[in-house]
């Protein structure tokens, strides 16, 4: 009897398992936009243009190779608000009793599956390496989940980097030469960019249409949007960017927004590339001597060590995850997350650069705009919807672990053994931002002293039970201990000072 085979918008891959336990001659595959997959948060528009123009092309290459696909647009008038509505609309149709589907990757979505008055057959995601039950074994009986020892499972398994049963190089890490502050100038021209084709075209003109409401540009989309352009943009980064990739990985430029960054995790968490084969062309690439060891080492531990971990903490730590809140911070998301003025200027570049390309690097997200949301007190539910929202390569299981968990410290523990959180010496150091910033970052009081200078201090001590004994802060409780008692007043006053202007609405 015919199935339907559903194919998520994340799912763009040939060998999806879906597709490959599916029988081609009689079942049926289904796809679809749907107004509430693109507004449940409110999807940057160019990664809603990305994966609508993206998912009608692999519909197109399916319906090529023989497969009876079934695509809803947007904008047809007879297609529901929702993914399930949609399938039972197909199943009417084609007389279909069972849905077969690859896992999906949030948990709202599988609920929504298991509420399907059908039968719905749920198969492994094995685009990715680790399975669940490889990471829970891992996992059990462990005091502490850390990624460094899962990634070295991971080279062990798919033999990256490998010599024998040894990590090449004789060390499973390289990152102490990954730290190098900006550079003053970028000899790498950045992402491949495609013009836009006449499906991509249609699809930006429905997306500008229906979410001109939502944060975010549709200016100078650039995007890959098939396998075929994203293995091109591949080639392009590790021929001209991956070599000069590890050095400057952490560093962050106003006006260079991409640096030596790869750009391909919009490609790997849409499909249209396969984690394997990006860590192989960058394996291949150390190989023949065209990239140094800390580079490769250092991009093929975020793919197949962080990559593969933090999906493994998203379904290890179930549905509930994305409530937790264990610092207790309830201030709402400020305005300038949605582009209103700031006078930080890091934040106001990293905002600016978000909103225009539906990207900003690892850094930038963890040490400058998660950095403030932690030090200031921010929701983190209200955290977690805004990255959810933004970024063209965030989906929950990937996006959630990393600010729940790893950026906002709200899981209390579970990915981080302490909050990433710094004073504005930091982003100076990394970055070119405090040169021509409205505030000084060498004052540390004062009316022109770095908010992060002044949260940072604060935030340590309205947590101090907290932190007080943990053996990676305790150097910290120390120098806020040796300061004069009248300074240590004096930032707690301007620091609530700050924080009331905040909450108030004001610019800040």
């Amino acid at each position: 009897m015919v199935k339907l085979v559903l194919v998520l918008g994340d799912q763009l891959s040939d060998d999806l398992s879906a597709l490959a336990n599916a029988n081609k001659e009689e079942d049926v595959v289904v796809m679809a936009e749907v107004m509430g997959e693109a507004s449940y948060v409110r999807h940057h528009p160019k990664k809603i243009a990305f994966l609508f123009a993206a998912m009608r092309k692999f519909a197109d290459r399916l319906r090529e190779s023989g497969w009876d696909v079934r695509y809803s647009k947007l904008e047809d008038d007879d297609t529901p608000d929702s993914l399930n509505a949609v399938l039972l609309q197909r199943a009417e149709e084609v007389g279909a009793t069972t849905v077969l589907t690859t896992e999906a990757g949030e948990w709202r979505v599988i609920e929504a599956l298991e509420e399907l008055p059908l039968e719905v057959e749920t198969l492994a995601d094995d685009r990715f390496i680790a399975t669940h039950a490889e990471f829970e074994n891992w996992a059990e009986g462990r005091k502490a989940l850390r990624m460094e020892y899962f990634y070295r499972e991971m080279r062990r398994k798919t033999g990256l980097m490998m010599e024998g049963d040894q990590p090449a190089g004789g060390k499973w890490n390289f990152d102490h030469d990954n730290r190098k502050s900006a550079p003053k100038d970028i000899d790498y021209s950045g992402p491949m960019r495609f013009q836009t084709d006449e499906t991509t075209r249609e699809v930006i003109d429905v997306v500008r249409a229906r979410f001109a409401s939502h944060f975010g540009t549709l200016d100078d989309f650039w995007f890959a949007t098939d396998q075929g352009q994203a293995r091109q943009h591949l080639a392009h980064w590790v021929k001209g960017g991956l070599p000069k990739f590890g050095d400057f990985q952490d560093a962050m430029m106003g006006d260079e927004r991409f640096l030596y960054h790869a750009i391909v995790g919009l490609y790997i968490n849409a499909g249209l590339l396969n984690p394997l084969e990006v860590c192989r062309a960058v394996e291949d690439a150390w190989k023949a001597g065209d990239a140094p060891i800390n580079a490769a080492e250092g991009f093929i531990r975020q793919i197949i060590g962080w990559r593969e971990y933090i999906r493994g903490i998203y379904f290890l730590e179930g549905p509930e995850y994305t409530s937790r809140n264990a610092l207790g911070h309830h201030l709402d998301l400020p305005a300038f997350f949605w582009g209103e003025k700031t006078w930080m200027r890091c934040v106001e570049k990293a905002v600016e650069q978000t909103r225009e390309e539906a990207y900003a690097h690892h850094i930038q997200r963890l040490m400058v705009t998660g950095n403030f949301a932690l030090l200031a007190g921010v929701d983190p539910r209200q955290v977690h919807e805004w990255y959810l929202a933004v970024y063209a390569d965030a989906y929950e299981w990937v996006e959630a672990p990393n600010v729940i968990g790893m950026s906002q410290f709200a899981d209390g523990g579970i990915i981080a053994s302490k909050p990433y959180i710094s004073s504005g010496n930091y982003i100076d150091k990394m970055s070119d931002y405090c040169k021509e910033c409205s505030y000084k970052v060498k004052d540390k009081t004062g009316p022109d002293a770095c908010p992060f200078n002044l949260l940072y201090w604060h935030f340590l001590d309205r947590h101090r039970d907290r932190f007080k004994d943990n053996h990676r802060m305790g150097n910290m409780y120390r120098v806020w201990d040796r300061m004069d008692e009248d300074k240590r007043t004096t930032v707690l006053r301007e620091a609530d000072a700050f924080l009331a202007k905040l909450n108030a609405g004001e610019t800040v």
